[in-house]
This record gives structure tokens, sequence and C-alpha cells, in this order.
């Protein structure tokens, strides 16, 4: 199967990549990211597939079992090689604050 085209980054989208990078090859779920990101799951996971899609991001679930742990499982995403370089790419259009920096 083809990649997707590379999605449009957002400032929302640039600040999802940019905790990923900030969390170096530490692997994340929706979760983790939307309590660091502030970004709500109605957005937060349509860019998540956008990002799986096009490649930057791998995904896996987690292994545990879910009655053990009292819980669904969870997926867990990771940056690939691809995705760190989108970022990098973009990281200078993003603010300390997670907003846009105007050049």
């Amino acid at each position: 199967m083809a990649k997707a085209k590379e999605p449009r980054l957002s400032a929302k989208g640039l600040k999802v990549l940019h905790t990923f990078f900030d969390a170096g090859n530490r692997e994340l779920s929706g979760a983790d990211i939307a309590e660091r990101t502030g970004i709500l799951s109605g957005t937060l996971y349509p860019l998540l597939i956008r990002f799986k899609s096009a490649g930057w991001l791998k995904d896996r679930w987690e292994d545990d079992d879910p009655v053990e742990l009292g819980r669904p499982k969870r997926r867990y995403y990771k940056l690939t090689a691809a995705g760190q370089t989108a970022y990098r790419e973009n990281a200078p259009t993003v603010a300390p604050n997670g907003g846009l920096a105007w050049a």
C-alpha cells in the first residue's frame, strides 16, 4: 500500500509532533498526548490517523490484559524517522507556547 500524501501541518499538528519529539524515543498513548498538548480527542485522533497514514507515526496495542488492568487496552504511538524529518522541517514555525511564530 502506498503512503498517503503528506498532511498539511496546522498549529495543533505541529504541537503533536513537538510532543513526540520531546518524548525522545518513547511511545505515547493518545491519553498521554492529549494530556501533554491539551488537544481534545475529536481533533487529536484524526491527526494521529493522518500522521500514521503519512508514515510519520507507527503504532501498536499494549500487550497487557485489559481485565487485569481494569481498563481498555491502549494504543501506543511512536515517531518514525519520517516524522522526525517532518517535525524538523517545520519546527521553526512553532513558538514555545505551541502557537505559530511569525518570521
